[in-house]
């Protein structure tokens, strides 16, 4: 994804106020609730993956590294259950991973037929850049917001999840499970 930014644009080449990525219909508000969460979703999206390309990861993959040191060796099942993604993406996220150098995988010595994954060496020296990557995304997500204001936006923005898995639990399109922990320093 490749973002262009022009004078006067905001985040992710959006100007405030102008609606740009959030898809509202002609005569819909570009800054209704839906526009900007869609807005504020793309940004961190964009944000996130150019800080952990700083380190070499791709989006995601700090999110198995952080289950893995969090739990210690999963199989790739649980894995993808903990992060909350599909069989197919954790294969290739793992797929990825492997290449790095930062996991491994192994036969589960109770039924070789399961996939064990753990962190190597390389992986778990990644632990303080991935952690540096949150804080980073963490100061700039909340750039001129006091405290008060994070602790807010974090508790408001854990209600309108609550509502989106209560919605997309019993839609028969969703196809996906949102996560609804997140493990990561502040």
């Amino acid at each position: 994804m490749t973002e262009t930014r022009t004078g006067g644009a905001g985040a992710c080449g959006m100007t405030a106020g102008a609606g740009a990525g959030c898809g509202a219909a002609p005569g819909e508000d570009p800054d209704s609730l839906s526009c900007l969460m869609a807005q504020a979703a793309l940004g961190h999206r964009v944000l996130l993956a150019a800080l952990l390309a700083e380190i070499g990861l791709y989006p995601g993959q700090d999110r198995v590294l952080n289950a893995l040191w969090a739990n210690g060796p999963m199989s790739q099942n649980r894995l993808a259950a903990a992060v909350g993604i599909d069989m197919s993406t954790m294969t290739k996220s793992l797929q990825r991973l492997e290449r790095g150098g930062f996991v491994s995988r192994a036969p589960s010595p109770g039924n070789r037929r399961i996939s064990v994954v753990s962190t190597t060496p390389e992986g778990d020296a990644l632990r303080p850049e991935v952690r540096r990557v949150e804080e980073e995304l963490h100061r700039r997500l909340s750039d001129g917001l006091t405290p008060e204001q994070v602790e807010t936006l974090r508790s408001l923005l854990g209600v309108v999840r609550r509502n989106i898995c209560r919605e997309t639990a019993s839609s028969p399109i969703s196809g996906t499970e949102l996560p609804v922990t997140v493990t990561a320093s502040r």
